[in-house]
C-alpha cells in the first residue's frame, strides 16, 4: 500500500463509509508498527515512535502536525522525553476512514 503515502486525504462528511477490514489488513501488513485500538469504542490508529533526545521528538512532533495541515486531517500527538504517540482516526465518522490510513503511511515516511 505504499500508494497510500501518494494521495491525499479526502473531505470527510457524518455517514462516510468507514475504511474496510480488507484496506485495514493490507495496511497493518505493509506498517505493522501501527496497531488498531479501541477508545470509548472508537477504533483509532496508534504508533509509539522513539528517539534519542526530546528535541528530535518535538522536531517530529512538529513535522507531524505540517502533514495534518497540509492534509487537513488532524491527530491526537502526545510528545514526551523521547517519545511521541501518534493516534488517527476520523471523528466524524467515529471510526476508521481511508484518510487515518493515508495520514499514518504519510506519518510513518517522515522518518525517511
Amino acid at each position: 500500500m505504499d500508494e497510500l503515502t501518494q494521495m491525499k486525504c479526502e473531505a470527510c462528511q457524518a455517514g462516510a463509509p468507514p475504511a474496510t477490514e480488507e484496506e485495514r489488513t493490507a495496511f497493518l501488513q505493509d506498517h505493522p508498527e501501527w496497531q488498531v485500538i479501541e477508545d470509548d469504542g472508537v477504533p483509532q490508529l496508534k504508533r509509539v515512535f522513539t528517539f534519542p533526545n526530546f528535541a528530535e521528538a518535538l522536531a517530529f512532533t512538529q513535522r507531524v502536525g505540517e502533514l495534518a495541515e497540509a492534509e487537513d486531517h488532524h491527530p491526537a500527538i502526545l510528545t514526551e522525553w523521547g517519545k511521541v504517540t501518534v493516534l488517527w482516526w476520523t471523528h466524524k465518522i467515529r471510526g476508521l476512514h481511508r484518510n487515518d490510513l493515508i495520514a499514518a503511511a504519510k506519518t510513518d515516511a517522515l522518518l525517511s
